[in-house]
């Protein structure tokens, strides 16, 4: 250690006082105890005790004679709960919690300041060398894991990232050697020291020289020589044969598209809406694949950036790596972030929606949309739906006005434009809908951009028809009106539902690629009615076939 007996127990004496009573045997943990640390280390006491309560994990930090002291407490029964948490999961070590593995290296190399007896009892639940092995195979498995991703990202061309995974998986590679060698403290920051204390130069210096070399080297030389070096330290399943890697289907994500647009939901909460050419190797995987074929039916679909968008379909979790034999790839750097796929930014796109799908920013987009999948399924069915009540109310507008019903004539010209005010709010992701006598004055929630939408609507929710003249003239303003909303809205290419047979089994079909969205999350429906076009795959029910 780097400070003597007698000061750590001063210290000890002045800091107890402060912590609440209790029969403790006491330890110093941390790079104190294991001869690292400097003057800017924390002293870390673990107090340890018989009480039947379950103490606290969270330390309680002091400040005694300058230096940061932390204290944490365990009972007796914690611990032995802790070491068999480790010895079940050392038959699946990939499984071991980062923080468990670390809590246990803690105490079997902590010095023992007071309580010797009890601090004996509790080391002696698991021998060190047998938490050595543990040590060694997690390190072993986390580095074998972050290879397999480098060479996965070598193979699709992102060279910096699987330089990056690459020098990971070499920290890793030689913290699981020094392991085996009796160093098993976690953190990397003293890896250093610790292989001057392993006393191999060889090893060493090999390790110091691919560490400085990954700026300078080629990556494709780069993660050959990593490998060579994990090889040689005995970390077996990191082979370069890229052809052992193969893309899985990733549970919980489904596929929905909508005209041209692909959308991909994850989760059944995340919806990522994806560009043109990003869909276009979305729709070239065929799932269960060696990565290189995968690869290169992407590039058959003409997209230049086809191994780009594949590694970010798996940084998003949309879809996953395996190796043949070995399971999942799941990459993870110890000490840091969590493992798992990332969540973009929300889309910027505005309007949201429309018919023809989400919106992207670009046609290699894969954007997530700013809406959980069930008010997205609900949204783009309503913005369907109100559309061809648009289209109805048109219809009987046009009959009231040959038959001089000026009155009816009223209400369907406003319930037009009620309806087509209902799919522009849609477009933007708003769902569930103001009612529609409040529609108008919360178009103040659009952007400003859709503020003569507002004037317009305003005039017409307020009209009259009392003769021939007027009639024409509001259905003049009608047709524009909902012209300039569809146009906002994405929707200015709706068939005239109810014109012919065609446009009606048009609008069907349109409809039944948000019906299907809706259903599957069990999104609210206008019409109990809209459920039978799943049940006909967009078909109407009582036709003969």
């Amino acid at each position: 250690m780097i400070l003597t007996e007698d000061y750590l127990q001063d210290l000890l004496d002045k800091t107890l006082p402060q912590v609440r009573t209790g029969d403790w045997a006491v330890v110093l943990e941390g790079s104190i105890a294991e001869g690292f640390g400097n003057p800017g280390s924390d002293i870390d006491f673990l107090l340890i005790g018989r009480t039947k309560d379950d103490l606290p994990t969270m330390p309680s930090l002091f400040f005694v004679d300058g230096r940061r002291v932390e204290i944490r407490t365990r009972s007796v029964h914690q611990l032995a709960e802790q070491f068999a948490a480790l010895k079940t999961g050392a038959k699946r070590v990939g499984r071991i919690p980062e923080d468990l593995l670390n809590r246990c290296q803690r105490l079997l190399h902590s010095y023992p300041l007071r309580g010797h007896a009890l601090v004996e009892e509790a080391k002696g639940m698991l021998p060190v060398e047998r938490f050595r092995d543990i040590a060694a195979a997690w390190w072993a498995h986390c580095a074998r894991q972050s290879l397999r991703h480098a060479l996965a990202m070598q193979c699709l061309g992102e060279s910096e990232e699987a330089v990056d995974w690459a020098r990971s998986g070499l920290v890793q590679v030689v913290k699981s050697w020094a392991a085996g060698q009796g160093e098993t403290y976690l953190e990397p920051k003293w890896l250093s020291m610790q292989l001057d204390r392993a006393d191999r130069p060889d090893i060493s210096d090999r390790y110091w020289q691919l560490e400085s070399a990954a700026a300078e080297v080629a990556a494709d030389d780069y993660l050959a020589a990593c490998l060579a070096f994990a090889a040689d330290l005995g970390v077996t399943g990191v082979r370069r044969t890229p052809e052992r890697l193969t893309v899985e289907r990733q549970p919980g994500v489904t596929t929905w598209q909508a005209a041209e647009r692909v959308h991909v939901i994850r989760g059944r909460r995340d919806v990522f809406a994806l560009g043109e050419r990003a869909g276009r190797v979305w729709r070239s995987l065929v799932l269960g694949s060696p990565l290189p074929q995968v690869l290169a039916n992407a590039r058959a679909t003409g997209t230049r950036e086809a191994g780009s968008l594949l590694a970010e379909f798996l940084r998003l979790g949309l879809v996953r790596l395996a190796w043949k034999g070995g399971g999942t790839v799941t990459p993870a750097l110890p000490l840091a972030s969590p493992p798992g796929p990332i969540t973009p930014p929300p889309s910027t796109a505005q309007p949201l929606l429309s018919l023809r799908g989400a919106a992207v920013t670009a046609p290699d987009a894969v954007d997530l949309i700013p809406l959980p999948a069930e008010r997205f399924g609900a949204a783009t069915l309503e913005l369907a739906f109100s559309n061809m009540v648009v289209e109805n109310a048109r219809e009987d507008l046009a009959g009231a006005l040959q038959r001089g019903q000026w009155k009816v004539a009223e209400v369907a010209a406003r319930r037009a434009v009620h309806s087509a005010l209902r799919g522009l709010f849609c477009a933007y992701g708003v769902s569930p809908l103001p009612s529609d006598s409040d529609l108008v004055r919360r178009l103040s929630l659009l952007p400003e951009d859709t503020r003569p939408i507002r004037a317009l609507a305003d005039g017409l929710t307020r009209l009259t028809i009392d003769s021939a003249e007027r009639a024409e003239a509001v259905l003049c303003e009608l047709e524009d009106f909902v012209g300039v909303v569809r146009q906002a809205a994405g929707a200015d290419a709706f068939p005239s539902s109810f014109d012919s047979a065609d446009t009606w089994r048009a609008t069907l079909e349109l409809g039944y690629d948000w019906v299907r969205v809706a259903a599957h999350f069990d999104s609210q429906l206008p019409l109990q009615e809209i459920r039978d076009l799943v049940a006909t795959s967009g078909a109407q029910p009582h036709q003969a076939r």
